[in-house]
């Protein structure tokens, strides 16, 4: 959901959703298969670099079965993704990718906020390692919508004024809230990137439980989406053997 307000001249966006796009990969389910035959077969898995792996998903499930994980890294995956800078400080705790993100001390920063939509849960209960969220009341979502607008709003204008009053973009950045959008490059290998959904999605099928905050794993779910077509062998073995990284 998009939706813009007029904040003095500038057009201020409040968006519910995430972008992502996988802008570049080298990554195919043959690429486990030479990395793992170079153990036993030596020089001769050269032939497998170019081999048709859907004649061996019983080597790749063995592999994610077994947790044999350094086969996994000769991929490499690069997104694009358009998100709040919260979800940017929980995927950069993710210390197995390379990021760059848009700068705030080099560009003035466009007003695009997040704002929970309608269907995001907002009340926590029970404590800490053992919670769940469930639905809000219509009276906590506009709450929760208005108060958000509102200091987006003021916070923008108080941006705006100290840029038009020539301070620089580093110090005025200062007073922009976390939910303010950034965007950013990550790229990684599909180890890493398991390693990531294992713990940033949720399913019923995971063989450990995860408690992602629902906007990262927005991103998670696009990142996988993306992955499963260019990996459809290794993704469905991850799935199968319970989402476990290797």
């Amino acid at each position: 959901m998009t939706d813009a307000e007029d904040a003095g001249t500038a057009e201020v966006v409040f968006r519910s959703d995430v972008t992502v796009e996988l802008v570049k990969c080298s990554a195919e389910d043959s690429d486990v298969l030479f990395a793992a035959r170079v153990s036993t077969k030596g020089e001769q898995s050269l032939e497998d670099v170019h081999a048709d792996p859907s004649r061996s998903t019983g080597l790749i499930n063995y592999l994610l079965r077994d947790r044999h994980g350094s086969p996994f890294e000769h991929s490499t995956l690069t997104y694009y993704v358009q998100a709040p800078i919260f979800v940017f400080r929980e995927l950069m705790r993710h210390r197995v990718a390379s990021y760059n993100e848009e700068s705030g001390r080099y560009r003035e920063l466009r007003p695009v906020f997040y704002v929970p939509g309608e269907d995001r849960r907002l009340v926590q209960e029970g404590k800490p390692g053992a919670y769940r969220f469930v639905e809000g009341s219509p009276g906590q979502h506009k709450t929760v919508t208005q108060a958000t607008r509102r200091a987006c709003l003021e916070a923008y204008a108080a941006y705006r004024e100290m840029l038009e009053a020539g301070v620089a973009r580093e110090v005025a950045r200062g007073v922009l809230p976390v939910c303010t959008y950034s965007s950013m490059y990550a790229t990684m290998n599909a180890r890493a990137l398991m390693n990531f959904l294992s713990l940033r999605t949720r399913r019923d099928n995971a063989q450990f439980a995860s408690y992602p905050q629902r906007e990262i794993e927005m991103v998670a779910e696009r990142m996988e989406e993306e992955w499963a077509r260019v990996m459809p062998l290794t993704h469905a073995a991850f799935d199968a053997n319970g989402r476990v990284a290797p």
